[in-house]
């Protein structure tokens, strides 16, 4: 197993975090993540209504902000969301943001197809 490029724990910034955890369809996979934990893409991006493409800039994105951590197992990748990371960076941040998404109905818009 193999890790992608991702930055490391002290190169995390607020901004980028924020502005990952901003759009609706990252938010739902973070939400996800944090209730399933570790698990492949494709299980936990199965049942919001994007493309594939999509969905893999999303994953990046969340990757490259520092929210996921990725490895790659052949032609799988698995996911797991930093939260260890983030609460030592921003006590607090991810309990809320995923709190008021949950009070929202935590699922992406129906229809959102990217």
């Amino acid at each position: 197993m193999r890790e992608v490029s991702q930055p490391a724990t002290e190169a995390i910034r607020l901004v980028e975090v924020l502005r990952a955890l901003a759009d609706p369809v990252r938010l739902d996979l973070v939400l996800r993540l944090d209730q399933m934990g570790e698990d492949f893409c494709n299980a936990i991006g199965a049942e919001i209504d994007v493309h594939q493409t999509t969905l893999s800039h999303h994953y990046r994105v969340l990757r490259e902000a520092g929210v996921t951590w990725t490895k790659v197992r052949g032609r799988s990748r698995l996911v797991r969301l930093r939260r260890e990371d983030l609460d030592a960076l921003f006590p607090g941040l991810l309990d809320s943001v995923l709190s008021a998404q949950r009070r929202a109905g935590g699922t992406t818009p129906p229809g959102t197809v990217g």
